[in-house]
């Protein structure tokens, strides 16, 4: 992948806060292009508009949860190479091995650090540069 400034994010949460910070951590991180969404239907329009090259998406929100979300935006041909990492306040296997089946690329137990958000972005598209 090319330079972090390169990347286009989307961030989908429910949670305002949650939504901020990932934000903020991302712009350390030297992506700029960023998008946000507040649910899986919400995140599903924005990749249909403008598709991201990088999604982090929280796995429970109304309407459609992170799962959901997950599958249509394989299911759809311009979004299905997507980077996908699903946060969780959940590392249980059974989630690991459901999130796997449909398609994730990597994920992340609430709450995170920042090197963990750079460490679960960098082992799916590369180094940052």
């Amino acid at each position: 992948m090319p330079a972090a400034s390169a990347i286009r994010a989307l961030i989908v949460d429910d949670q305002l806060t949650s939504r901020a910070l990932i934000r903020d951590g991302l712009q350390q991180l030297g992506i700029q292009d960023i998008e946000m969404a507040a649910d899986g239907e919400q995140g599903l329009k924005v990749m249909m508009q403008k598709p991201a090259h990088l999604i982090i998406s929280d796995l429970n929100m109304p309407k459609l949860d992170g799962l959901g979300f997950l599958r249509a935006v394989r299911a759809n041909p311009p979004t299905k190479n997507a980077a996908f990492i699903m946060l969780t306040g959940r590392g249980d296997r059974e989630f690991i091995e459901k999130a796997v089946k449909c398609g994730v690329n990597n994920y992340l137990v609430k709450p995170f650090t920042m090197p963990s958000l750079r460490g679960a972005i960098e082992a799916v598209l590369g180094r940052l540069k």
